[in-house]
């Protein structure tokens, strides 16, 4: 281990684990065995990586998180387009990868960088392609599959084995339901199922349990019927919702709204 040029003293790194000289190893860190660390990742402090899992590329992960046993994480992407850049995997803090999830770094193509935030849950076999980025307190549960360049805000859930189109959106505090098909853009605060996945309903029980107030709820169902509901063309809909958002004094209510309008991808299906 002598050859390592970064490795805190306080760290607990077993005997059989594999970690390449020029890899940076933070203070109070441990390291299971046979896990294997390449040259380019840098490892802050607190985390807890478990047997035989895979650390590779350009790859920075920040304190607090856990990585369970045969996670592959900053491996080279899935995507053609890629001839080995030096494109970036950045990971925040308090972050749990549980076992045989995988995670990509980005392409040049796609800004070279696949970004999570913190607080994150991937569960069982879930997978972050390249160019993804990921929030704070977003859960992948077990099978949830991202394909490359999408957007997932705040608080956001993705049920198992769903999957979700490449360039695709989902908005802060979304539910996706298990084994859902996502093609387009799902919008904040939203719910949506079924094999092409559709929009089903407002977020209710998963907003009360973030701790909205019940008149948000209650502005929110009402922006979410005007925008989606009326039956009216799109620029009477849009009119209608922001009148709705007005008179509550919403922001979450325009918060939903503006993602409509400025989404390119269209929506899933109400």
């Amino acid at each position: 281990m002598t050859a390592i040029l970064s490795i805190h003293p306080t760290t607990d790194i077993h005997p059989t684990a594999v970690i390449a000289e020029g890899a940076w190893i933070g203070e109070g860190t441990s390291i299971g065995p046979y896990s294997v660390i390449g040259p380019d990742v840098r490892i802050g402090a607190g985390n807890r990586i478990g047997p035989h899992v895979v650390i590779d590329g350009v790859t920075e992960i920040g304190d607090g998180n856990q990585i369970f046993q045969f996670a592959s994480v900053g491996a080279a992407p899935q995507d053609l387009k890629w001839h080995g850049e030096r494109t970036r995997l950045v990971i925040g803090h308090r972050n749990i990868i549980r076992e045989n999830a995988t995670i990509h770094p980005g392409t040049i193509q796609g800004g070279g960088e696949t970004v999570i935030g913190d607080d994150n849950l991937l569960m069982v076999s879930s997978h972050v392609a390249h160019d993804c980025r990921l929030g704070n307190h977003v859960h992948l549960v077990n099978g949830a599959t991202l394909a490359g360049h999408i957007e997932i805000g705040d608080y956001a859930i993705l049920s198992g084995l769903c999957a979700v189109h490449q360039h695709a959106r989902i908005g802060r505090h979304a539910f996706i339901a298990g084994g859902a098909m996502v093609a387009q853009d799902v919008p904040p605060f939203c719910l949506v199922q079924g094999d092409r996945a559709r929009l089903v309903a407002l977020n209710d029980v998963g907003l009360r349990r973030a701790g909205f107030v019940e008149a948000d709820v209650l502005a929110l169902r009402r922006v979410f019927r005007a925008l989606f509901k009326s039956g009216l063309d799109r620029a009477a809909r849009i009119e209608a919702a922001r009148a709705e958002a007005d008179r509550a004094h919403c922001a979450a209510g325009h918060e939903l709204i503006e993602f409509v309008v400025a989404s390119r991808r269209g929506l899933v299906a109400a």
